[in-house]
């Protein structure tokens, strides 16, 4: 998982409240097994005007919806994404923070999101930040008002930073800063301690050789 420290990024506007995850990455497009290729098809049924989209067919043969935001040039290249409450509601799809970081989105800004959506954030490298309506308001003004309006996120001091050098608090829970600081998923949280694991797998075959076979293994692990 790639770490985040400190992040800069164009900021895109998303005005919509109760954006649910089948909106962010449609049903059809969960058939794949993989972690990967969801970004063309995040929004997808906002994104492109020929629909129902199908998976496998290239971008370059999808029509674009002019109207929607993430197509507009001025916001070409965002990675924070700016959007309304209870943003990432409905089914607990992990592929919507796939879409999401696939497309090139390192965070989201909010004021409230849906729990499930919220924690699969974490776990993927992607930071939901959490503001009050009244400071999400002042933000979509700004960026409406500025065209290649940015923001900078400072996770380790838990701080948004605005051009004019505003900052704006944010909290997280300590664990989740840390893994994301450290860029560690649960699977590097537990490849943390390989050494330990190995060192037991080895001494429990040394008390048990018989599992080996019931392993389906030889020896020891390496």
């Amino acid at each position: 998982m790639q770490k985040f420290t400190v992040h800069k990024g164009l900021v895109a506007p998303l005005d919509r409240e109760n954006v649910d995850t089948d909106a962010i990455i449609p049903k059809q497009f969960l058939k794949s097994i993989r972690k990967t290729g969801f970004g063309p098809n995040l929004f997808d049924e906002w994104r492109y005007l020929d629909q129902p989209g199908k998976p496998g067919v290239p971008e370059s043969e999808r029509k674009p919806n002019p109207d929607f935001v993430l197509n507009q040039p001025r916001y070409k290249g965002a990675s924070i994404l700016l959007t309304r409450q209870n943003f990432g509601c409905g089914s607990s799809r992990e592929h919507a923070p796939w879409a999401l970081d696939q497309y090139g989105f390192r965070a989201i800004i909010a004021p409230s999101y849906a729990d499930i959506f919220f924690n699969n954030s974490f776990k993927n490298g992607l930071l939901p930040i959490i503001q009050p309506e009244a400071v999400v308001d002042q933000l979509f003004n700004e960026v409406y008002a500025f065209p290649g309006y940015e923001l900078t996120i400072d996770l380790e001091r838990q701080v948004i930073v605005r051009p004019q050098g505003e900052e704006l608090p944010f909290d997280i829970v300590p664990f989740r800063k840390y893994c994301l600081l450290n860029g560690l998923d649960d699977i590097g949280l537990t490849l943390r301690h390989a050494d330990k694991i190995r060192a037991f797998e080895a001494a429990r075959l040394t008390a048990k050789p018989w599992l080996a076979h019931t392993m389906g293994v030889d020896k020891a692990p390496v």
